[in-house]
């Protein structure tokens, strides 16, 4: 071929190092070629870190576009940099020989600070961050960016930092690995880590055909098998994903990893099969990885950007959360913390004529301190679907219920056998009992079984609507938080419902006292 190939690259050193050693090869094989470096949004944007700015291939958007333009002929990335669904009418026409795949510890003195329980690493990348605090969950992470001299000059300047995280493959490049610097054989690298990409375009055939006499084989069966694993997470080049495959005595070894944000969730896979037989190995891994909860970590990672519009005051099980629509982005924790209470055993030593139990905590605290035989409950009373299932599974039979604590007591004003009632409630209970029974000249004993302690925090002003599942929630929200006009309360029951109103303009009320019943009224305000 006679023309002079061009080359676009980007125009930071390490780029350019990648880009040469592309000519290098070309050129020895005879083909004339000249270097077309260009600026991408990733090199112009450095106050931020990669996985804040939302854009996927940042770093090889703007070389897509000069090849679909025709201003080059191909381009050459870093292969961890290229998004695995390439731009319509780009793709890959060849990969170089590999280099190191592994990422670098570049330390600051001594590498004592890795057994400190507080040390503080730097590093740009999700997936070395949540892979370093998953296994050093007590060390602070901080973002850094530039370009790789660009870092270690950070690193050397900044007083609080102990070590940064480097790509083995980019420093070494350059020959700018200092002595303090250690490979991290523990962290699975990124997809693609230290290998060299040639993109072209698909109908290019001449441009192919020649890249594909510097194409590196077994680099390129590895890179694959990485990259197709990607791509069925669906994890883009920012996700806290690891994967490397390799080759040896004719066989591939594979090994993965997907990471919460935090590093507190990881699940991992290694796999080996024969070289030819390999076809299915990362379909397998990823599979493996999806069943064991990896299609919620995905799915975490992919809401990450929008904002929670939903919280509830209560933890959610993870069928629970798979149960809101798309529309919908929830969070949630736990508003109240529950303490069971030592109770005197004189309280229960004789028959009880007359009972009322409110929650399933109540539940919780009688038979942590006896057994079910010592409740001797001749009428139990019990507010709430699930109380009453709970008593009558624990317990014993309930006389009767009903969905919130006024009509509980209005009901035992005209039908309570007796003047006497015993009330195994909270330090937080709530005056409807108490007072119409009393107003009634019903003796009220009343036994502290828990302590509600609220447990509050401030929600963030995307948050539309708040779930509510006791008074006591309530309560705890209100600690923290002032609903403006438009947030709507989405409650539990009518008792729930009645301390929401005081704070709330846009109060519902779920069909039955139960979670599930509350994520169906909000999915209705959000079906439209």
């Amino acid at each position: 071929m006679s023309k002079i190939i061009k080359i676009g690259t980007r125009d930071s050193e390490l780029a350019m190092y990648q880009a040469r050693a592309v000519q290098q090869q070309l050129e020895h094989l005879g083909h004339k070629t000249v270097l077309a470096p260009v600026k991408s949004v990733g090199d112009l944007v450095l106050d931020r870190p990669l996985y804040e700015m939302g854009i996927t291939g940042i770093f090889t958007r703007t070389l897509d576009i000069a090849l679909l333009n025709g201003d080059v002929d191909i381009v050459v990335h870093s292969l961890k940099d290229v998004p695995t669904i390439m731009p319509k009418g780009i793709t890959q026409a060849a990969v170089l020989k590999r280099g190191n795949v592994r990422d670098t510890l570049v330390y600051k003195t001594t590498e004592e600070f890795l057994g400190a329980e507080h040390a503080t690493i730097a590093t740009g990348s999700l997936r070395r961050k949540a892979q370093w605090l998953n296994r050093y969950p007590t060390h602070t992470v901080e973002p850094i960016r530039g370009n790789v001299i660009t870092r270690l000059e950070k690193l050397d300047a900044n007083d609080h930092w102990d070590a940064a995280v480097f790509a083995a493959a980019g420093i070494g490049r350059l020959n700018l690995r200092p002595e303090t610097a250690i490979n991290l054989e523990w962290m699975v690298p990124a997809p693609g880590q230290g290998a060299i990409m040639i993109a072209a375009l698909e109908k290019d055939e001449d441009i192919l055909a020649i890249c594909s006499e510097i194409n590196h084989e077994e680099t390129e069966i590895c890179v694959k098998i990485e990259r197709e694993f990607l791509n069925r997470l669906e994890g883009g080049c920012t996700a806290p994903i690891g994967a490397n495959a390799y080759i040896k005595d004719e066989e591939i070894f594979f090994e993965a990893v997907l990471l919460s944000y935090d590093g507190t969730k990881k699940i991992s896979v290694k796999r080996n099969k024969k070289l030819g037989e390999h076809h299915d190995l990362a379909e397998w891994c990823a599979n493996y990885v999806i069943e064991r909860g990896g299609k919620r970590l995905m799915d975490d990672i992919k809401n990450s950007e929008r904002k929670t519009n939903v919280y509830s005051t209560k933890s959610f099980t993870e069928t629970q959360r798979q149960s809101f629509n798309d529309k919908v982005t929830v969070d949630s924790s736990d508003f109240i913390k529950i303490s069971l209470n030592r109770i005197a055993p004189r309280v229960i030593k004789n028959e009880i004529q007359n009972v009322i139990i409110t929650s399933q905590n109540a539940v919780d605290a009688l038979l942590t301190n006896f057994s079910a035989i010592e409740l001797q409950f001749k009428n139990i009373y019990c507010v709430g679907r699930r109380t009453k299932r709970e008593i009558e599974k624990r317990i014993g039979k309930v006389k009767h219920s009903e969905n919130s604590a006024e009509k509980l007591a209005n009901h035992l004003v005209e039908y309570l056998e007796g003047t006497e009632v015993t009330y195994f409630c909270s330090d937080q209970r709530l005056d409807e009992i108490p007072r119409i029974l009393s107003e009634n000249h019903i003796v009220v004993n009343e036994v502290e079984a828990y302590q509600t302690k609220l447990d509050s925090l401030k929600l963030k002003d995307s948050v539309e609507g708040v779930m509510f599942y006791s008074p006591s929630t309530v309560k705890s929200f209100k600690q923290e938080n002032n609903p403006g006009d438009t947030m709507v309360a989405y409650c539990i029951g009518e008792t729930t419902a009645k301390e929401a109103s005081k704070h709330f303009k846009d109060v519902r009320i779920a069909k039955l006292p139960t979670v599930e019943s509350v994520i169906d009224l909000v999915n209705e305000h959000y079906a439209s």
